[in-house]
């Protein structure tokens, strides 16, 4: 496993976890920034695009970032709508997993938003996005 991460066989079961916490953290940095690593690109590569050279750093687009604070998730329904319908306003368009990480410890956007378009608040549109009307 060091040899996987690049560190020395030698560390402890605390530089270890001190070890992976950095790189946690590094790596949620990064997503924020819309960057994703490939873990596996011979099975995530739908596009059928060719596969990253070894150690080289690959990333997709994964939507609008806001920012790297995210709002809390009402506790209540109605305060869940508004929440859900000022982030659509404020985004344009988004899918209901881009919603999903404009919230901490939301659960899912998606019925929220298929009640809003239901109510003529939101319009969905190809590709799973919903737009702010």
């Amino acid at each position: 496993m060091a040899e996987a991460y690049g560190w020395p066989a030698s560390l402890s079961d605390d530089e270890i976890l001190h070890n992976l916490v950095a790189l946690n953290r590094s790596r949620t940095a990064e997503e924020a920034n819309g960057q994703i690593r490939w873990l596996r690109p011979e099975y995530q590569n739908t596009a059928g695009q060719a596969a990253a050279a070894q150690g080289e750093q690959t990333s997709m687009d994964i939507g609008p970032v806001l920012t790297t604070d995210k709002t809390p998730w009402p506790k209540t329904m109605p305060e869940q709508i508004a929440a859900v319908r000022a982030a659509l306003a404020a985004m344009g368009e988004a899918t209901p997993d881009q919603f999903a990480r404009h919230f901490a410890h939301a659960t899912s956007a998606q019925p929220l938003l298929e009640s809003l378009a239901a109510l003529g608040s939101a319009t969905r549109a190809e590709g799973g996005q919903f737009l702010s009307p």
